[in-house]
């Protein structure tokens, strides 16, 4: 078989989005089997809250994850039990799902796949695949070179080889700023945009910053606009969907995972070896120390405006300052294993996804910490 990875995060384990770490083998979708999993429903799998689950988010009250072969949990009982959807029209690894409200929620992963679900994850219907979104890549390639050759030629030689390569791109990231605008992102810059909930998609990677179409992660919406994450120090950021996203000066070289609002105008950016940096008024950065190696996944936002982020070490780091300072959380459920995302349940607790599968951690464990 053949396998992807990344330049500079191949132990992450979400680089079985593009291949296999941590004992967790995943054929790259360039393979003719793979492909086929993209018209293939997931199927019932009895041990699918112990599956490799790449992310988790709130629809409403309901919490919603996602993971490898297809499979979507839902839970009505803030993490306390789960169970499957019988309805995900593909069995490709899904690595990120977001809800705009209780029922309208999009999901993206593997060759290039974006489905959607109206009913809170119940059911989903495929918007786009693989296959699609490399003509809609050289379609906007073709359009671009008409009025700049240069870069257009270039753009149009990977639009190309995108086309000659099939449905082997996975997207990484979804974004959705009200129920009509979205914005997806993946593997080699791919960024695709709707206005209209997904019934029609148009590549944007010519409006991204991005010439040299370096991996991008996640996007995060916050009060500045749009921000996207990407490999090798990648930070774009736009006004608003449909803008052009211009590079913002990157204080780190490696890989950023992920981002999170932590007040108005700044962000704090994590990713590879344990690196975060906020980003204070007037572009400043100010590096911040995690006390963590391994690579940071996943962060939140929590209801009372705490932060916690997440590593491939399987740890939970809680900041109550603002994204200044973090302590590492203790709890029973954590061990060891990595962790791929975080979100919070209605009643406060932590939900966690990773390479053993859903975690629940009692809303006491952030009690706990803050009376140590």
């Amino acid at each position: 078989m053949t396998y992807l990875n990344f330049h500079d995060g191949r132990r992450l384990l979400r680089a079985i989005w593009l291949g296999g770490v941590l004992g967790v083998t995943v054929p790259a979708v360039a393979q003719s089997a793979s492909l086929d999993l993209l018209d293939t429903p997931a199927t019932l799998n009895q041990r699918a809250e112990h599956a490799v689950l790449l992310a988790v988010t709130r629809a409403g009250d309901r919490l919603v994850a996602v993971g490898e072969q297809g499979i979507v949990l839902l839970s009505d009982d803030n993490a306390v039990s789960w169970r499957q959807s019988h309805a995900v029209p593909s069995s490709v690894a899904l690595t990120a799902v977001s809800f705009i409200d209780a029922a309208d929620g999009w999901a993206v992963g593997h060759g290039g796949v974006i489905v959607h679900s109206s009913d809170g994850g119940e059911t989903w219907r495929k918007q786009l695949d693989g296959k699609l979104a490399a003509q809609l890549e050289l379609q906007g390639a073709q359009a671009q070179s008409a009025s700049d050759p240069q870069a257009g030629q270039r753009r149009l030689n990977a639009a190309q080889q995108l086309v000659a390569d099939g449905a082997d791109k996975p997207f990484l990231g979804v974004y959705f700023a009200d129920p009509q605008h979205g914005l997806v992102v993946g593997a080699y810059g791919l960024a695709m945009l709707t206005d209209d909930a997904g019934v029609h998609w148009r590549s944007v990677g010519n409006e991204l910053d991005n010439p040299g179409g370096l991996h991008l992660y996640s996007v995060l919406g916050d009060s500045r606009g749009v921000m996207i994450a990407g490999e090798q120090g990648t930070l774009l950021r736009g006004s608003a969907l449909g803008q052009p996203f211009s590079r913002v000066q990157s204080p780190y070289h490696g890989t950023w995972f992920g981002a999170v609002p932590v007040a108005s105008g700044q962000a704090l950016v994590f990713g590879l070896k344990g690196n975060a940096y906020r980003l204070e008024e007037g572009s400043q950065w100010q590096s911040i120390e995690t006390s963590e190696h391994s690579n940071l996944t996943a962060g939140k936002r929590l209801a009372d405006g705490s932060l916690v982020v997440v590593s491939e070490g399987g740890r939970v780091l809680h900041s109550r300052d603002q994204g200044r300072h973090f302590q590492a959380l203790q709890a029973a459920g954590l061990d060891g294993s990595a962790i791929t995302d975080v979100t919070q349940a209605a009643d406060g607790a932590l939900v966690l996804t990773g390479a053993r599968g859903i975690k629940r951690l009692n809303p006491m464990v952030l009690t706990e910490e803050n009376a140590q």
